[in-house]
């Protein structure tokens, strides 16, 4: 018995000493790895390859530069002029507003769109006998017939939100002040947004008009743009427009137009490509030719009835070639002022030019 605990007790103390000669070689197993770790040199990380600045410029996607603009260059050539036909686009007036006038000539432009403040911002101006003076100098050695302006973005004469409703005819009255005072020929206008009900809000915008008319008299026409359809827009169709002109009293009814964007119409479900025809009869029947005064020449950059309100340059969207063609070609629109609204990219002059000489090359002249 004894010699069976003796023998035990030996094992036992094999085991404990195997067991801490392992321990001990696993530490100094450890200790040999954590210095060589310290020991070792150390390396950076192999450093990012850059591209060299002039390719890593072309990569970028191209940013505005005022330099690139065609505007800015001595040996800038304006186009040939065709006075017969009521041409232009929407031009800046950065600088200020007689800035506006030299842009549009540079452009060979016979009709301008402009803004007459800062078009996504609140504040209000005023417009000085100054101002007006140098606006109409500049207008005069250009030969631009027909004037238009866009009012602000952030107006919303439907909304049923009072505060912002008030707000907003504070600001359509001083555009329309502004108008007056620059000898504008008209002021396009986005019907508002219902967020409500739609008959509530058209007879919101329609007395917000009203308002904003009477408290601003003058002879700058008001045209109210089509919408493109998308979300509570009023006057995506010609009978929004209608309706919201018929609800205007006279004499201030007689001061109410309608401007047609072509993207904004293709957009709302009017087919100017396989249907031309069909939506001018259909715009005289509901609203009547005589009240179209301005149009907006814009291709698309989404599918026909899309509700989507994205512009394109002339002929490379979803309307294309043939529906430009036949506008220009309209007897009906000979007189109507037409702007183009369309991307101007890294330089703004040549490529509005470059718009009005592709829709002046779709008049059949034979």
């Amino acid at each position: 018995m004894a010699s069976r605990r003796s023998t035990s007790k030996r094992a036992a103390a094999k085991r404990k000493k195997s067991g801490v000669k392992k321990s001990r070689s696993r530490a100094k197993k450890a200790a040999k790895h954590t210095s060589k770790k310290r020991n070792a040199k150390v390396t950076k990380p192999a450093a990012k390859k850059v591209a060299p600045p002039e390719r890593r410029a072309s990569r970028k996607k191209p940013a505005f530069n005022a330099k690139t603009d065609s505007a800015n260059n001595p040996n800038w050539i304006a186009p040939s002029w065709d006075d017969e036909v009521l041409l232009g686009a929407h031009v800046s007036i950065a600088g200020g507003t007689h800035h506006a006038p030299p842009r549009a000539r540079a452009i060979g432009a016979t009709a301008m769109q402009m803004f007459t403040k800062m078009a996504n911002r609140w504040a209000e101006r005023g417009c000085e006998p100054d101002e007006r003076s140098a606006f109409r100098s500049a207008l005069d050695v250009t030969r631009v017939r027909q004037t238009i302006a866009h009012d602000s973005y952030l107006i919303n004469l439907a909304s049923p939100d009072e505060t912002l409703r008030r707000r907003s005819i504070e600001s359509f009255v001083a555009e329309l002040q502004r108008c007056d005072a620059l000898g504008l020929t008209f002021l396009v206008s986005h019907p508002g947004n219902y967020i409500d009900e739609r008959a509530s809000g058209i007879r919101r915008n329609a007395d917000a008009i009203t308002e904003a008319l009477a408290r601003a008299p003058g002879e700058t026409t008001l045209c109210m743009e089509i919408t493109s359809g998308s979300g509570t827009a009023i006057g995506s169709s010609f009978e929004d427009l209608a309706e919201l002109i018929e609800l205007v009293p006279e004499p201030h009814r007689s001061r109410l137009a309608v401007c047609v964007d072509t993207c904004h119409a293709y957009s709302a479900g009017y087919d100017f490509v396989d249907g031309y025809d069909d939506v001018w009869r259909r715009f005289d029947d509901v609203i009547g030719m005589s009240r179209l005064k301005v149009m907006h020449l814009n291709d698309s950059k989404t599918p026909f009835n899309s509700k989507r309100d994205r512009h394109e340059l002339i002929g490379e969207g979803s309307l294309g070639e043939r529906a430009f063609r036949h506008i220009m070609n309209d007897e009906r629109l000979a007189r109507v002022p037409k702007v183009i609204e369309t991307p101007k990219g890294t330089d703004p002059t040549g490529t509005d030019a470059r718009m009005l000489e592709r829709l002046r090359s779709y008049i059949d002249r034979g």
